[in-house]
């Protein structure tokens, strides 16, 4: 960590940056220290903060249509200089400047005209479009809680905490009180190639506050990241707080914003530069307003942009987000991304003004361009070792640090690593960690999730199980993890245990996975519910629509190897002995003539998958790993090879199946995820054995499941679907006052099933093979796909109460099945900014 001087040794320089003509103050003036990097610019009201702990003993003041300014500074003292900025008398012949007024806006005036011109130049003006780009980028996220009153100090919870309430940050930004709470420092050298197309980033250090065991801070940072992703201006869309805002120098972007020439100027080197203003056509749509500066040196490139989130769209918790970026002009003549900083003001409440506040800030440094390399250079290769990426000594970020750390933000190393060595902090982040993540941390082992603890069903009645599960502290390379589940109807026992081998001294959870795994399970099982990041026994899905006394048990033994490659492009294989015997109401298994009674059924497989998803992201901790989904499509293809008499197994068969994941954005209208699955079985085998389609009678809104389909209502052997999840944002409900005021969003979505049962897998031809379930009637209850596929559909409402989706959904065929329902509400929990 940086030793930092003390604070009379800092220098500290502050105050607001006026217009000289109107003593208005004046957004996005860049103000720095005369021959370094470390500057910062104005907030809306012109008000300006920076500091350095070098002898530096100037700031230049400069703003685009204004004269630039110097000015004396003392170092090592905090001092406050007000600046009025005087305007420049600079003209442009090439672009008529009109009225600031706004009465009219019509879209042949020359504004439109111009940002035409950006968009027409826009793929040449990228660093994508040299055939190699390399530079170094360091990237810096800090989150501070603001505006904390000092009452808060003297609660008996937070009494033993004062130092860290005490390192307090009250004049970076105007008008806020900060207290770091975390930060995170990543130093990278980046390496771009066109063809074939690459992008490599070789991480040189990073370094992050950590708040132990209990507190999965490596995760935490991958979520912030993913709020405040890397801002492209030059891309269609960008990408922010989860949400799709449209670029203002997009394709589409003059049918959706309103843009004015506020000025002009022709800077030192003879550049001549235009400043658009830009503003929403619609105030509720998801889009920015704000500034870009546009070179007129025939490339139209952006100079300078700064975006503010509007405050009128529907996004939660957040009274404020901001981008301001700089380019630079480099050697090649071009304008390249020097410096961007997005910030944001997040809180429950507009009117409380305590909150949390974030801010992003990237600096990309020597930039060269098709500078070719090696081959070996843009291939993925093992990096450092984490431990010593972690470790870097202060030396390092002393040299390589293009920036300054306030005192307050250099502080927080130090009070992060004392507060998580306090046994009340640990106890508390214990607390915390078993309430949201549902496990209890025991250093090197923990138990849960706490959500499985008990639960019940018809089959096993009341359901009680503990298990758990090791941590990278007990070992990098082998993980185990365990439970135990007895039922108090059947009065049987329920137990699992697995053991994990990773190859790459990594956790099993971070990407790239290169494992081996072993296991074997011994529980219940409801044929065709398939769940994601949920157990089957958590205590809320215990409770279902109509009769669901259908269930198997399954001894199942398992070997899987899985190996990821840094391109996303994965594969596994895979071997297991399978036994399951019937309960509930399918037992006994029974064929067709009744000739025969089977008590249970056993399957032995190999298989073997393909998976590529470029670009995938993740929520990625000491122990989960969960996507993060963008634009990019997913695509998957996994073969299954039943092997007849091979530990004993019962048939022989074989089955693929392919899956496609794509989310388009379509800004300002929200987003629409869309699957597509096709599966086919090869040879003869009984129903259980055949593709059972994924059913839905819990209450809750499943997502890749059929809502008001019941469990082993449907199985077929060859099969396609589709499934569109589409989220409006609000698009439609911010229109209308009421539902403005409430932010609510409309989603919608559609499904449909394909599929059927070839003669040699139908058991009315063939009495050998297992009868399809029947009730207690005799009346059928699983059935094939006919020629009419199976269709649902639901209209619904999100964001209520912030956290909870609410869909109306309807079953449009096979309405003459006995025991389904027609329609239904389901609700779904989903917390979203």
């Amino acid at each position: 960590m940086i030793k930092v001087a003390v604070s009379a040794q800092t220098t500290v320089v502050s105050g607001k940056v006026t217009d000289g003509g109107n003593k208005n103050g004046l957004p996005f003036v860049s103000v720095s220290f005369v021959g370094s990097t470390i500057g910062a610019s104005t907030d809306n009201q012109g008000n300006y903060t920076i500091r350095t702990t070098q002898p530096y003993n100037k700031i230049k003041v400069s703003y685009l249509g204004f004269k630039d300014a110097t000015y004396n500074v003392l170092p090592g003292k905090q001092q406050v200089i007000n600046i009025r900025m005087i305007p420049t008398a600079t003209s442009l012949n090439e672009v008529s400047i009109k009225t600031t007024k706004k009465t009219k806006y019509v879209n042949d005036n020359p504004a439109v005209a111009l940002i035409r011109k950006v968009i027409e130049n826009r793929d040449k003006n990228r660093p994508e479009a040299y055939n190699y780009v390399e530079y170094k980028e360091y990237d810096k996220m800090q989150f501070s809680l603001s505006n904390i009153s000092d009452k808060v100090k003297e609660r008996r919870l937070f009494r033993k905490y004062k130092f860290i309430f005490e390192n307090k940050d009250s004049t970076t930004y105007a008008g806020k009180t900060l207290l770091p709470i975390y930060l995170k420092e990543k130093l990278s050298q980046v390496y771009y190639r066109k063809d074939p197309e690459v992008t490599r980033n070789v991480t040189l250090g990073e370094k992050s506050v950590d708040f132990g065991p209990g507190f999965d801070t490596e995760g935490v940072g991958e979520y912030f990241k993913h709020l405040y992703a890397k801002v492209d201006i030059y891309d269609n869309s960008i990408l922010l707080l989860g949400r799709q805002f449209l670029s203002p120098i997009s394709n589409s972007a003059p049918t959706f914003y309103k843009y004015f020439i506020t000025d002009t100027v022709t800077l030192d080197n003879g550049k001549k530069l235009v400043q658009l203003s830009f503003t929403p056509r619609n105030t509720n749509d998801v889009l920015f307003e704000g500034e870009i500066f546009i070179t007129l040196d025939g490339n139209y490139a952006v100079q300078k942009d700064a975006l503010d989130i509007n405050k009128n769209i529907n996004v939660n918790f957040v009274r404020s987000m901001h981008v301001d970026q700089d380019f630079e002009l480099n050697p090649d003549g071009r304008y390249h991304l020097s410096r961007s900083n997005t910030f944001a003001d997040f809180g429950i409440t507009a009117k409380r003004k305590s909150g949390l506040f974030g801010n992003r800030t990237l600096i990309r440094r020597n930039y060269m361009v098709n500078q070719p390399h090696q081959d070996t250079l843009y291939k993925t290769r093992p990096e450092l070792e984490d431990e010593e990426l972690r470790n870097r000594p202060d030396s390092f970020w002393a040299q390589n640090r293009p920036d300054t750390l306030t005192t307050a933000e250099s502080k927080v190393y130090k009070n992060i690593d004392s507060l998580v060595h306090m046994p009340s902090f640990r106890r508390t982040a214990d607390i915390i960690n078993l309430l949201f993540a549902g496990f209890k941390n025991f250093g090197k082992f923990e138990i849960g999730p706490a959500s499985t603890f008990y639960s019940f069903n018809p089959v096993e009645g009341l359901r009680l199980r503990v298990g758990g599960r090791t941590t990278a502290d007990f070992s990098k390379r082998i993980f185990f993890e365990s439970y135990g589940a007895y039922g108090f109807k059947d009065e049987r026992w329920k137990y699992f245990f697995a053991t994990t081998y990773s190859f790459n001294n990594k956790s099993i959870y971070r990407f790239p996975q290169h494992y081996i795994r072993a296991s074997f399970q011994r529980d219940t099982k409801i044929p065709g519910q398939e769940l994601a990041f949920i157990q089957e026994d958590n205590f809320l899905l215990s409770f279902k629509r109509g009769r669901n006394d259908k269930y198997l048990y399954n001894d199942s033994y398992r070997i899987d190897y899985v190996s990821e490659f840094e391109n996303h492009f994965s594969y596994k294989l895979g071997l297991k002995k399978l036994t399951q015997t019937p309960a509930g109401s399918l037992y006994p298994f029974i064929n067709t003539d009744n000739s025969n009674i089977f008590q249970h059924l056993t399957t032995t497989e190999a298989s073997a998958g393909v998976r590529y998803a470029p670009n995938e992201q993740y929520y990625q901790g000491k122990l989960f790993r969960t996507p993060i989904i963008n634009q990019y499509p997913i695509v998957s293809l996994d073969f299954t090879m039943g092997i007849k008499n091979a530990l004993g197994g019962e048939y022989g068969y074989q089955k693929l199946d392919f899956r496609g994941d794509k989310r388009f954005y379509i800004a300002p209208f929200g987003f629409s995820d869309v699957v597509i699955e096709a599966s086919k079985t090869f040879g003869q085998v009984p129903y259980p054995l055949l593709n059972i389609h994924r059913a839905n009678q819990t209450f809750a809104y499943v997502i890749d499941s059929y809502n008001l389909m019941n469990f082993l209502e449907f199985v077929s052997d060859h099969s396609v679907s589709i499934n569109i999840d589409q989220h409006f944002g609000g698009f439609f409900f911010n229109k209308i006052p009421l539902f403005k005021k409430l932010k609510w969003r409309e989603t919608a979505s559609f499904k449909m099933l394909y599929g059927g049962l070839s003669e040699r897998n139908t058991p009315s031809i063939h009495p050998n093979l297992y009868q399809f379930p029947v009730d207690e009637n005799g009346a059928p209850i699983t059935y094939a796909l006919g020629k009419t596929p199976y269709m649902e559909g639901s209209v619904g409402i999100e964001n209520i109460f912030k956290f909870i989706r609410v869909d109306a959904v309807k079953r449009f065929t096979y309405l003459d099945h006995p025991g389904i329902a027609d329609w239904g509400i389901r609700v779904k929990i989903k917390f979203d900014f």
